[in-house]
């Protein structure tokens, strides 16, 4: 089998970029549909382009309820922020960035959350050699992901919130409801205030499993529309999803294979019943401590892939599924190796079929 050639672009695109021809294309046939100022596609557009639309042809990028989505959109509208909670791999990012590349053509205005976030990341920072040489000026400051945001009227994307100290996250009080920014260090009195250009919003994502970590003020909160992004409910949508991401994940690396989809049965399989504790029969099981996300399934599908790709035969097999699954299951508590050898004793075991049977064979490939 051929190897992958060398492939020199960047190892991931933003979403404006993988999807430009869809963006143009539905921006070039807009014609009567209302849009706020300030953005690049109406709302109606901005739902196309997220969950699909086959008669336009456009792809299907996020599974999730219509109607949360044209929340999210219309919030993002609005005077308030846009909050997305959930569990981590429920596309809490990827729907942010689907939405800012839509509203605003520019998704890479990102602040990341973390205990060591400072102001200085989130609004703007001096150029301190410019600021000892001429002082405060437009030259010397150095502007961040929300400055440039209102300056430029574009959706700033702030990734786990909650995660950041109170404080810092008390900087957007301000920015929120007044629409402005105070830079006092300028000079000029008409330097010392930015105003935010229409198309200015911002859209948080919070982690529920750091809830409680840094619990975000009440009066920040006001100030967000919160939506909650469920786990994939439908297992066949789950299916479609992984399909789909993993084969535009190998394609993207030069690898001329998909993964087959019996394969991509019993991954999304697995992950879907030990992520409910419930099999699909209705059969209980015991929860794994980790989360067992959408997310983590794709990178199983196309760990698996590459697994067989450089080590074997190029075809995917039941046995690199099982060496894939230990690296991303197994990760918080001794307990879930127990767990995930119980579900392989008493629930692939008994499945039909020549995939099951050979996942099955393979459970001697975990730790």
């Amino acid at each position: 089998m051929p190897k992958a050639k060398h492939n020199n672009q960047i190892q991931r695109a933003p979403a404006e970029q993988l999807f430009a021809e869809e963006l143009e294309r539905l921006q070039n046939e807009e014609r009567t549909d209302p849009k706020p100022d300030g953005w690049r596609l109406s709302p109606r557009s901005v739902l196309r382009f997220v969950l699909g639309d086959p008669a336009k042809k456009i792809e299907p990028k996020f599974v999730g309820s219509r109607a949360m989505v044209e929340r999210a959109v219309v919030a993002l509208a609005t005077n308030r922020g846009l909050m997305l909670i959930g569990e981590p791999g429920t596309a809490k990012s990827y729907l942010s960035e689907l939405l800012a590349a839509a509203v605003s053509g520019d998704s890479t205005l990102v602040v990341q959350g973390s205990a060591g976030t400072t102001d200085d990341a989130i609004k703007y920072s001096w150029n301190y050699a410019l600021l000892l040489a001429e002082g405060p000026s437009p030259r010397s400051l150095v502007p961040a992901p929300v400055q440039r945001g209102m300056s430029s009227g574009k959706i700033v994307r702030f990734e786990e919130i909650t995660r950041c100290p109170l404080e810092v996250q008390d900087t957007l009080l301000s920015i929120l409801s007044e629409r402005m920014m105070a830079i006092p260090e300028m000079p000029q009195d008409a330097e010392r205030t930015l105003y935010a250009r229409p198309g200015f919003n911002i859209v948080a994502s919070a982690n529920t499993r750091d809830r409680g970590v840094n619990e975000m003020s009440a009066a920040l909160k006001r100030r967000f529309n919160f939506e909650t992004i469920p786990p994939i409910a439908n297992i066949r949508d789950e299916m479609d999803l992984v399909q789909r991401e993993t084969d535009r994940l190998l394609k993207h690396a030069n690898i001329p294979a998909g993964l087959p989809a019996d394969i991509t049965e019993i991954l999304t399989t697995t992950f879907h019943e030990l992520r409910g504790a419930k099999t699909v029969e209705g059969n209980a099981l015991e929860a794994l401590s980790t989360v067992m996300s959408t997310a983590e399934a794709v990178s199983v599908g196309f760990a698996a892939a590459m697994h067989a790709y450089y080590y074997d035969d190029g075809q995917p097999k039941p046995a690199h599924v099982v060496q894939s699954l230990s690296g991303s299951a197994l990760k918080d508590s001794p307990e879930d190796a127990k767990k995930l050898r119980h579900y392989f004793h008493h629930v692939v075991k008994d499945r039909k079929g020549r995939t099951w049977q050979e996942y099955y064979e393979a459970r001697n490939l975990l730790p």
